[in-house]
């Protein structure tokens, strides 16, 4: 009853949520650094695979060590649960990733990053047709907008939105945007009578294996293993185990359409974080807009009352 409580009391959500973000905002950088540690270049998407496949299979197997030291079991499931948790890994993790990563190298950054912000979009509309209780309203619609043109706010870099929309491209990372929003939902049902920890560690590992399997088989590889690029790898893996984790209770406890609205301030943090790490310019007038705007849309969806 105190888990429910915490998870569910605005002050610990808002709280929570922001650090997810934080976390995964500090992905930019981390990846773009860990790219120039083991040497992989930007056309190497078999490498990148492998890159991810270890990120988040260390992830997983950092939050079941973590069930393990809290003395909960990691194998109370059936094969049907087994089943639906590497649905879930094959969605949540490799697929998405696959398709943003394949996608991202046939468009520019910009539009990858702005088209992939329609996770959110996605993720509230399909919560109004699945869950009685968390329909579209007037400040849901109205805080999405805002947000979303936080988010193209912060991707603007002088370069041009428009060029021709292909399918390879810009079609993929919209496809990841929607898996990301689809196994929101489907984590969120897997969950209600199972550990969400669990749940979330193995999804990560199943999801990592995978990756890392596909990555090898396109011919990718790792080298340039140091102490230095070692221990950016396990941040990343913390980083994706604490936010995954933390994300998965938020989704159990409460309204989709409540947690998703925050994915705008993702993009936000990565700005701020890859000028801090990567010597770019923090004082953007562009970042403080984007995060004007983008904590306005969300209060908008966040005032509306339970």
């Amino acid at each position: 009853m105190d888990k429910i409580k915490f998870y569910t009391k605005r002050k610990n959500i808002v709280v929570l949520a922001i650090l997810c973000c934080a976390l995964w905002g500090s992905a930019y950088p981390a990846i773009k650094i860990g790219y120039s540690l083991f040497k992989i270049a930007s056309n190497d998407i078999g490498s990148k695979l492998v890159f991810a496949g270890y990120r988040f299979a260390l992830a997983g197997i950092f939050v079941l060590l973590m069930q393990l030291v809290t003395g909960k079991s990691i194998l109370n499931f059936s094969i049907k649960d087994f089943g639906q948790i590497t649905l879930l890994g094959t969605m949540q993790t490799t697929l998405q990733y696959i398709f943003f990563y394949i996608g991202l190298s046939y468009t520019t950054g910009v539009r990858g990053s702005i088209i992939n912000g329609t996770g959110t979009f996605f993720s509230i509309l399909l919560a109004h047709f699945i869950y009685k209780n968390d329909k579209l309203n007037t400040n849901k619609v109205i805080g999405c907008i805002i947000g979303f043109l936080g988010v193209i706010i912060v991707n603007l870099n002088g370069q041009s939105l428009g060029g021709k929309f292909t399918f390879n491209g810009e079609g993929f990372i919209m496809i990841s945007a929607f898996l990301f929003a689809v196994s929101a939902i489907y984590g969120k049902t897997i969950t209600q009578k199972k550990d969400a920890s669990t749940v979330t560690g193995l999804q990560l590992f199943i999801g990592g294996i995978f990756l890392t399997v596909l990555g090898f088989l396109l011919g990718g590889s790792m080298h340039g293993f140091s102490v230095k690029s070692t221990v950016l790898l396990i941040y990343m893996a913390l980083l994706s185990s604490i936010s995954f984790a933390i994300w998965t209770q938020l989704l159990k406890y409460n309204k989709v359409g409540l947690i998703s609205i925050f994915n705008f301030m993702i993009p936000v943090f990565g700005s701020v974080l890859s000028a801090l790490f990567l010597g770019e310019n923090i004082f953007d007038i562009k970042i403080f807009i984007a995060l004007i705007f983008v904590c306005y849309g969300i209060y908008l969806v966040y005032r509306v009352k339970e």
